[in-house]
């Protein structure tokens, strides 16, 4: 069966013949070495750019108020996903509770800023990647993965000598630490950042992460270099690459149309972008200071239309041709 996209790949993105590369890592016994790099990671954690040096190994928490184990939100097939993503069975996606960021317009803060779900060890979540695969799922997605990539690569691990043979998507918000991702090196073949915001006084007072937009930008060269642009099977549907995301957010064309130049520039014009008209405003954002005035009056309403084409036009104008909208 083949699945037809809204946006038709060139051949020059054609994957004819496709498997995983983390099969060649179990064979060589490299993926073994990269749990190990991964424990070691947990007993002065440095998996994220905020560097917190706090022992999880002995469940000890920082920022991301996770210790030993991840927590899972929720594992089921989404269809609510980019077309090349949830073709016609489904995105198998894998949500992880917590965050390393603390974005005030969070639409899942319930599960990203509050406990949710139950932990799960390694064979746990491999149980689930392969509940997915059973169900026909085209591949594996790991929503807000970030803090816990130790636990991530344990779970690949354990869950590839049962039969595990899925594409990974590693969906991000791109506040990612470079070297967590080089850890992920042929065990991702697909990698989904968001790219949020240009500005450090953005990224301050939104996602209270004044290094945000440096962050993204390494991560996102990083996981060019692993996997380039986004390639698909025949049967249309994504297996390998970078796939990038934005949220037009209201009153910020202009930091769009950095983050769409610097894509074009730096990463790649064959960079395939998803323009995300979704935005609505959520959890702090309604909140008011001492005084009683808005704190967040910037994003207090949803995109216009006009921003949402104007945004597409810049991501046009900046060299951008490989386009989602959502």
């Amino acid at each position: 069966m083949r699945y037809m996209l809204s946006y038709q790949p060139d051949k020059r993105f054609l994957i004819e013949d496709y498997e995983p590369s983390y099969l060649g890592l179990a064979e060589s016994g490299a993926l073994s070495q990269r749990v190990e790099w991964a424990l070691e990671e947990l007993a002065d954690c440095t998996a994220c750019p905020r560097q917190c040096h706090v022992n999880r190994l002995e469940n000890e928490t920082n920022v991301c108020n996770t210790g030993r184990y991840a927590h899972v939100a929720s594992a089921f097939a989404h269809f609510g996903e980019e077309d090349c993503l949830r073709g016609w069975r489904g995105s198998g996606t894998i949500f992880f509770s917590f965050c390393n960021l603390q974005c005030v317009f969070c639409q899942n803060w319930d599960i990203s800023q509050q406990p949710a779900g139950e932990e799960r060890d390694a064979e746990g979540i491999a149980a689930l990647m392969l509940e997915l695969q059973a169900q026909g799922c085209h591949n594996i997605n790991f929503v807000t993965p970030e803090h816990v990539v130790p636990q991530v690569i344990e779970a690949i691990a354990a869950a590839v000598p049962k039969g595990l043979r899925l594409p990974i998507v590693y969906n991000t918000s791109a506040y990612d630490s470079v070297e967590s991702l080089k850890s992920l090196e042929g065990l991702v073949d697909i990698y989904m950042p968001d790219f949020k915001c240009w500005k450090q006084e953005s990224a301050r007072d939104l996602l209270k992460a004044k290094d945000y937009p440096e962050r993204a930008r390494e991560a996102l060269l990083e996981m060019q270099r692993q996997v380039g642009a986004l390639g698909f099977g025949p049967d249309g549907v994504a297996r390998r690459g970078v796939l990038v995301r934005h949220l037009v957010m209201p009153g910020q064309t202009d930091e769009a149309e950095a983050i769409f130049r610097w894509l074009a520039d730096e990463v790649s014009p064959d960079t395939y972008v998803n323009i995300m008209g979704q935005y609505r405003p959520a959890h702090r954002v309604g909140e008011h200071d001492r005084h009683g005035n808005p704190r967040y009056t910037e994003i207090g309403r949803r995109p216009k239309r006009p921003e949402l084409e104007e945004a597409f036009a810049r991501a046009r104008a900046a060299g951008l041709w490989r386009f989602e909208k959502s």
